[in-house]
């Protein structure tokens, strides 16, 4: 054989792999497809979740670089593409992914490189299904010697072929089961070893073509390599194979070598559709699909019956009415109903195959001609096709026509210029292009729609193909009138039946049985009137409900063709009786061959078709979802939950009886999809059908079962509300002996299912349950638990150690338990485990899961009791409130719940903290070290629960263990956590060592930050109080927790006077006498001014903000108030209001202000523009606005309440009248937590006097002999400002002096004001200083 020497470019690799490339990136649907088929496609051990998570997440990140239109986020997210994809393990679609990844990074050769290892590694899948075109642009030009040398060997096989087949005429009996393929007229029987011999050629035939494949694929990569063409490369021999020896031919010379075989391949090309596996003929497949070139299509097509008997491949039926008559042509515009999938790549050795296909039978023939039955002209038996027959080109003038690949469909002529479409089937350009401007979008024969309607260019290697056929069978003209259309007869599996001695039934009864079945299944598969085919279907339910068992129908109805018949039906027929009956079957048959499966499985449209029937209501449909459940994400997607729901609500009496309960099926397909999507759990349990499915835990079907399972175990950590149904409901007893056949996730999600189940908001019921569990078991629970435990992954351990330890403890704790000594070291190993931080995190969650106590949706309680514990009752009652916590019946069931908890807490307390001597502290504290928040969070909680417990439980050294470990860790969140719950916790656990005087010693050594963090939390609760207290003790002056610190003095002497101040967020505004208002940040210690404004005339008296609008009020001796936003950086001006009269002081409200005029009185002055004197007769000198009431301080040292509401007014406290001497003045005043505080005279030796606002009496007085101007409340001190510039500290529930802040010698304190957190405080004096205090 000679063959001319073929190189290839690296240009020309590259131009290939591109287009492949770019087509792949540009059609999302044919990206799409590649990913599902490569999925399918992955090994075992590369296909599970695990293994598909990373693959499936570069998918995902691959689509958003696709459809990213900022560069910027397009690079990331290729970048992390090619980062997962480089550390998975390499597979085809890691390959396929990393090259499109590469595409869109312009990186051609990297790209070039992964297609061309898919080649390598997966040559057959790559050439059939993934890169057909490309294996034919780029391949196929080297392996034409292939091709010659397959049709060399198949000739030697078939030497010659006999034409007389025996026709008497173009009507062929129906009575003659022998004829395999009555469109060809050529065709006679081979032997059984000829058969056999053209299956081993078929097999070394694809494994060549993959060897190949392998070959090239590293002679490209080599090409691609050799950058800068410095080195020759030739191209690989081609290698060859026949059964046993290998031939080797190189480009350019006759020369051949024997080389040792290789295994041989699985997949040989012949597939026996019919065969009986009881008989030893088989028929021919019409080719294999590894040998397809062009696009096969992408959608598998069904095979009919008909194509079964003339060895066509699979089609889809046209509705057009067959014409029977023999004699009759069909129109040229009509369209055949054949299969015409063009086979691009067939060599002519294939072409000579598909001339010669005929059926083969053994010895035994003659037995199977005594079962035929004739079947009537009219039962719609004849085939719609017309095959073009072929035979050896002989000398003796047979007529011969051309193979059936070479002639397109439409025209049933030659192809002269033919295209092959996205779909995979070829055509002539011309008839096509007229089908596409007639305003079709589809494929003729598929019927799949086109994503583009252009057509692509000529398929040359096809044309070629024909110009050779052309060559060998010189003269012939080939006319669509040369097709014989002979009758066609149905080829079904002969029945065997096998009749008991005793059975009744003739044997003319049988064969009559078996012709209508054969008319039946005819009909069913070729009939193109859609009321034959739904007859059929019931004739064959019929059939099957009534048949003897014995009866081997099963093979018969199983065949690709009948399962799609059986499809066509779903999809057009609207009869609930047929539509019943065909799912029925299909379900029955699926049930008993995987192989009907696969055919319904091959089409997406099919299964789309059952699941839609599903949802409109046939419910049978169910069982046959459950038999086609291949892709939980499908499932997911097909939203079908409210069916299953209605299913499953069903009673079984109401359901049909199929080969598996309707019921069952429903819930293993929910089961399914709430694995793959546990958001749909709350659709389950607002269905209410949670009591349908708790049925199901006493099914006979331990699938079932494990199902039911599944779905209450997503219920209840969806929403933990149902939890208290399903303990009242579910009988345990079944789920405890599931586990003992279960796999290990199986076994899990039994002990997960238990562990939710005792997470009641009842402790008494939680015990109740534990007891059933611990001796309802088949076995011992607990032994089987401990085993488990011993086997089961990390992940797994903390949650199977925790319901271990549970059931331990129902009895009193003993001094040694192995059950209790072994959850416990798995528990701590597992906290202590760092290289599985998920391990770690359940380990932290169960121990404090273990106090015991639950909301009732099941979350735990421990953080919030302990919070009730350190004081912070309204936390602990908002929660309950929220989750409905108190929902028992009475005061008496909440008293016997509550002790129950008590109980069960010490008890559980007890064992953790005493285990190996508090050895749980030490990996409580190795958790508050870690950076993992969930972690540390329960770690914290733990810890804090078990050290409060410490001063309940018997002291058995544990607690010095506890001190070494964790009292650090405790005074460390104490004094640097932001959150008060965090403070309030480590405080409750720092209690436990006060009174321990090696923990004191300890917390002494901190006391100063200690106490300000006292300080702090005092206002929250009364825990720190007294903690405060024990600090305070033995001390003489309490100067030492209260230390103001100076932070920062600036001087605006220029501007006068600073009349007031006030603070907000953090800003301090001032108004001063000259009429300029500052505003100030302080960052550090300087105070920086950040605007200053002058727009009143005269002295800004004082300032108020109201905090709900973010508005500042400015009160000024120049008869005006004006109003500010403040809530952007800069302050402005936004209203000015004429007072009428000057402004001495100020508050306001959202409607109205009220202020101190020249005169007499006070005046409230409305925004709207009126205003009214209160109080008249006083000379008002200050005054606070509280809650709608007015607290005055006038001139003559008496105090009023004015009621704004009511109008009334109240004495707090008479003034004096002096004709002669010096009036004694209420300076200021203030309203602070129900007490008013005056500032007067010292005269009485009490300056500052303090009543009650709600009876007006005297409660206490601070003796200071300071003339106060100023005065500022917190929650703990009172502030005085006065002459002298001094500031006095005095404590405000003591009533004691603190200390004394010098701002000046030669000034007055006119204003004070503290921040919103009381911890700074700002003076403005009479010499124009502005000055800030730190409470450090």
């Amino acid at each position: 054989m000679t063959t001319t020497m073929t190189t290839t470019s690296s240009s020309q690799i590259l131009f290939h792999t591109a287009t492949f490339v770019s087509e792949a990136l540009s059609q999302s649907e044919h990206r799409r497809h590649l990913f599902s088929t490569l999925r399918r496609k992955l090994p075992p051990s590369d296909s599970s979740q695990a293994s598909l998570k990373p693959l499936n997440l570069a998918a995902e990140t691959l689509e958003n670089a696709i459809a990213a239109t900022s560069p910027a986020i397009r690079t990331s997210s290729l970048r992390l593409c090619q980062k997962l994809l480089l550390s998975s393990p390499q597979n085809p679609f890691s390959s396929l992914l990393l090259s499109l990844s590469y595409g869109l990074c312009r990186r051609s050769i990297d790209a070039a490189l992964c297609i061309l290892e898919i080649f390598r590694t997966e040559p057959a899948l790559a050439r059939t299904e993934l890169a057909p075109v490309l294996f034919e642009e780029l391949f196929l030009v080297h392996l034409l010697p292939v091709l010659q040398w397959y049709n060399d060997q198949r000739s030697q096989i078939l030497p010659s072929l006999s034409p007389n087949v025996g026709y008497e005429n173009d009507d062929v009996s129906f009575s003659d089961l022998s004829v395999a393929f009555p469109g060809s007229n050529s065709l006679s029987k081979m032997s059984g070893n000829q058969t056999s011999e053209l299956k081993e050629l078929e097999s070394s035939y694809e494994k060549v073509l993959d060897e190949n494949c392998r070959v090239f694929s590293e002679y490209f990569r080599e090409v691609l390599e050799n950058k800068d063409g410095g080195r020759v490369i030739n191209p690989p021999t081609v290698v060859f194979k026949l059964a046993e020896r290998v031939e080797e031919f190189k480009y350019g010379g006759d020369d051949r070598r024997i080389e040792p075989d290789e295994p041989g391949f699985e997949n040989g090309r012949y597939n026996p559709i019919w065969a009986e596996a009881e008989r030893s003929f088989e028929l021919v497949s019409s080719g294999s699909s590894a040998r397809r070139s062009k696009s096969p299509p992408f959608y598998p097509q069904r095979v009919q019956l008909d194509n079964i008997i003339t060895g066509h491949k699979p089609s889809w039926r046209l509705g057009v009415t067959p014409n029977v008559n023999s004699d009759s042509e069909l129109e040229e515009s009509s369209l055949e109903d054949r299969s015409v999938d063009s086979s691009c790549l067939d060599s002519e050795a294939e072409i000579e195959e598909n001339n010669t296909r005929m059926e083969l039978f053994d010895s035994r023939q003659s037995q199977i001609q005594k079962l035929k039955q004739p079947i009537s002209a009219e039962s719609s038996l004849s085939s719609p096709d017309r095959l073009t027959a072929d035979s050896e080109n002989q000398s003796s003038g047979v007529k011969c026509t051309p193979p059936k690949d070479f002639v397109c469909p439409i025209t049933s002529t030659l192809f002269d210029d033919p295209v092959t479409l996205e779909t995979g089937q070829t055509y002539e350009r011309k008839a096509i292009q007229e089908w596409l401007d007639r305003g079709n979008s589809t494929c003729p024969i598929t019927r799949q729609s086109l994503q583009s309607t252009q057509l692509p260019r000529t398929n040359y290697v096809l044309k070629r193909l024909i110009a050779s056929w052309q060559e060998q069978n010189p003269g012939i003209a080939f006319s669509p009138s040369q097709n014989p259309s002979p009758q066609t007869e149905p080829m079904v599996k002969s029945i065997m039946p096998s009749t008991s001695p005793n059975s009744v039934i003739s044997q003319a009864a049988i064969d009559g049985a078996v012709s209508e079945l054969r008319i039946a299944i005819t009909n069913l598969c070729m009939s193109e009137i859609l009321k034959e085919s739904e007859t059929a279907v019931l004739r064959i339910e019929r059939f099957w409900q009534e048949a003897n068992v014995e009866w081997d129908i099963q093979n018969m109805l199983s065949k690709p063709p009948v399962i799609n018949g059986f499809v066509e039906v779903l999809f057009n027929s609207v009869d609930p009786r047929v539509l019943t009956a065909t799912v029925f079957l299909l379900s029955e048959l699926g049930s008993r061959d995987n192989a009907v499966i696969q055919t319904l499985t091959r089409v997406d449209s099919d299964v789309e078709c059952i699941v839609a029937l599903f949802k409109k209501g046939l419910m049978e449909a169910v069982v046959l979802i459950y038999l086609l459940r291949h892709c939980i994400l499908n499932l997911v997607e097909m939203d079908m939950v409210d069916s299953l729901l209605l299913v499953i609500k069903k009673r079984d009496d109401d359901l049909p009886k199929m080969c598996l309960k309707p019921k069952t099926a429903a819930v293993v397909l929910l089961g399914h999809i709430l694995g793959g999507s546990e958001s749909i759990a709350n659709s389950v349990i607002s269905e209410k059908a949670l009591e349908r499915i708790i049925s199901s835990l006493e099914s006979e079907s331990a699938e079932e079962r494990t199902a039911v399972i599944g779905i209450l175990v997503r219920c209840m950590q969806q929403d933990g509300y149902c939890r208290n149904t399903i303990a009242d409901k579910a009988e345990l007893a079944p789920v405890l002996d599931s586990f003992m056949g279960a796999n290990d996730e199986e076994r899990f999600e039994i002990v997960l299912f238990l562990s939710e189940l005792v997470k009641l908001n009842r402790r008494t019921f939680n015990e109740q349950i534990l007891h059933i569990i611990k001796d309802e078991g088949p076995l011992s629970t607990m032994h089987t638990l401990l085993i488990y435990l011993q086997t089961a992954v990390q992940d797994h351990c903390p949650v199977v150690a925790g319901l271990l330890l549970q059931l331990d403890l129902l009895a009193e704790p003993r001094k040694m338990s192995i059950y209790r000594e072994e959850a416990m070291d798995t528990l701590i190993s597992c906290l202590r485990n760092t290289e599985v931080p998920t391990a770690q995190i359940a380990a932290a969650e169960t121990i404090m899961s273990l106090q015991g106590r639950f909301t009732i949706s099941g979350k735990p309680l421990a953080r919030t009791v302990l919070l009730k514990r350190a004081g912070l009752d309204k936390i602990y009652k908002q929660r309950v409130r929220m989750d409905q916590l108190s929902n028992f019946s009475g005061e008496d069931e909440t008293l016997e719940e509550e002790k129950a908890a008590d109980k069960w807490e010490r008890k559980m307390a007890f064992v953790l903290a005493s285990h190996e001597f508090g050895l749980l502290f030490e990996a409580l504290a190795e958790g508050l070290k870690s950076r993992i928040a969930e972690l540390c969070s329960a770690c914290f909680v733990s810890a804090t629960w078990l050290v409060h417990l410490l001063n309940v439980l018997p002291d058995t050294g544990i607690r010095g263990a506890a001190r070494l470990c964790l009292i650090k860790r405790f005074i460390s969140i104490f004094k640097s956590a932001k959150d008060t719950e965090d403070k309030a916790l480590s405080l409750l656990a720092l209690g436990s060592f006060i009174h321990d005087p090696e923990g004191m010693q300890e917390l002494t050594s901190c006391r100063r930050d200690i106490v300000k963090g006292l300080r702090e939390l005092k206002r929250y609760t009364p825990l720190a109080f007294e903690m405060l207290k024990i600090f305070s003790e033995g001390q003489d002056s309490s100067a030492e927790l209260w230390d103001h610190k100076e932070l920062v003095q600036v001087d605006c002497s220029e501007n006068g006077e600073v009349l007031s101040v006030v603070c907000f967020k953090d800003k301090i505004f001032s108004g001063h006498s000259d009429g300029t208002i500052k505003v100030w940040t302080g960052k550090g210690s300087i105070l920086h001014l950040i605007q200053e404004t002058r727009e009143h005339t005269k002295a800004v008296t004082s300032l108020a903000i109201l905090q709900a609008k973010e508005i500042l009020y400015s009160g000024s001796l120049d008869r005006t108030t004006r109003v500010w936003a403040i809530s952007n950086e800069a302050m402005q001006c936004v209203e000015v209001h004429d007072m009428k009269d000057q402004v001495h002081n100020l508050a306001v409200t959202n409607s109205f202000s009220c202020f101190v005029p020249q005169g007499n009185g006070i005046k409230a002055h409305s925004w709207n523009g009126g205003s009214k004197t209160l109080n008249s007769s006083k000379y008002v000198k200050c005054f606070a606005l509280v809650n709608g009431k007015i607290y005055c301080g006038c001139h003559d040292s008496s105090v009023q309440e004015i009621d704004l509401v009511t109008g009334t007014l109240s004495t707090i406290q008479t003034g004096s009248r002096k004709l002669l001497g010096k009036s004694n003045p209420i300076h200021c005043i203030q309203h602070h937590s129900g007490l008013i505080y005056a500032a007067g005279s010292s005269l009485d030796g009490a300056a500052v006097k303090i009543w009650s606002a709600a009876n007006f009496s005297l409660v206490g007085s601070l003796p200071t002999t300071l003339e106060v101007r100023a005065m500022a409340i917190s929650s703990e001190l009172i502030y005085l400002g006065g002459k002298g510039g001094c500031v006095e500290i005095w404590d405000r529930e003591k009533q004691n002096r603190i200390d004394t802040l010098q701002t000046g010698t030669n000034c007055k304190v006119l204003s004070l004001a503290l921040d919103g957190n009381e911890e700074v405080l700002v003076t403005g004096t009479s010499d124009g200083r502005i000055q800030a205090w730190g409470l450090s």
